[in-house]
């Protein structure tokens, strides 16, 4: 009776049975198709067994629903023509969640185009406030009211900032 209680769960566990064809308990592998002798232990059973159910292949699985006409695009122009009527909260969210990606490439070429300019060292996108025009401190640096998006909160936030020409990509 032990061998149905713990006592033989734990022996199963443990591995003590060494019988290959008790693997999945209850069924017999080899009448699913797998070679269980001795010397097909060390192939993967992913180059030798495609599915349990070998009549069929994903590839030749139809799918059994009719999709409708409005689900059906023709052709959809690229993604770079469409940019342009994107909302800058838009074109944020693409920069910042597909990082390495095409689409962050050009969200950041179109906040380019819209006078975004990426700071390097605060990571984070600024622009010059439309009401104020910047006072020039020196040759390498700019004083004035700037816009700066910040990720964090999603928010526009406008503060005055002392800006480096070498601190933003341009």
């Amino acid at each position: 009776m032990d061998r149905y209680g713990l006592k033989g769960l734990l022996s199963l566990i443990k591995g003590e049975n060494t019988d290959q064809n008790t693997v999945a308990l209850g069924t017999d592998l080899s009448l699913l198709g797998l070679d269980m002798s001795e010397g097909s232990l060390d192939v993967k059973l992913s180059e030798t067994f495609p599915s349990p159910w070998v009549e069929t292949s994903r590839s030749e699985v139809e799918p059994e629903y009719k999709t409708p006409v409005e689900f059906k695009v023709g052709d959809v122009p690229p993604i770079q023509e469409k940019l342009t009527l994107f909302t800058d909260e838009t074109l944020f969210y693409l920069f910042y969640t597909r990082p390495r990606d095409v689409l962050q490439e050009l969200s950041a070429r179109e906040l380019m185009n819209r006078n975004w300019r990426y700071h390097k060292e605060l990571q984070v996108w600024l622009t010059k406030d439309s009401n104020t025009e910047p006072v020039q401190q020196s040759p390498q640096s700019e004083r004035g009211i700037y816009i700066f998006f910040d990720p964090h909160n999603w928010d526009k936030v406008r503060k005055e900032f002392i800006l480096y020409y070498q601190s933003i990509m341009s």
